[in-house]
């Protein structure tokens, strides 16, 4: 299975600046292993020490946030567009 992932810019350098890549995997947990088996690091980025996604990040499949599916279990099925969008703070 193959879903395509969009790098936002801050994760670039991870991507070696590509802001699409493509990844394997049934769940989103396995898209992620996959990703840091060919970008290595990154995953520290969207997950926690704990194995959670980051407060600060929001990773979306198709349209929904997987906040409210099934997380890191959140199918991710062939085709699939993944979006990973970091927080943004200011005022």
């Amino acid at each position: 299975m193959s879903v395509s992932v969009r790098i936002p810019t801050i994760l670039r350098t991870y991507t070696d600046g590509s802001s699409e890549v493509d990844a394997g995997g049934a769940t989103l947990a396995e898209v992620l292993d996959d990703l840091e088996a060919h970008h290595s690091g990154i995953r520290a980025r969207i997950l926690d020490d704990t194995g959670s996604l980051r407060r600060f990040v929001n990773v979306y499949v198709g349209n929904d946030d997987v906040r409210f599916l099934d997380g890191l279990g959140t199918p991710t099925p062939d085709g699939t567009q993944i979006s990973i969008i970091p927080a943004v703070a200011g005022g």
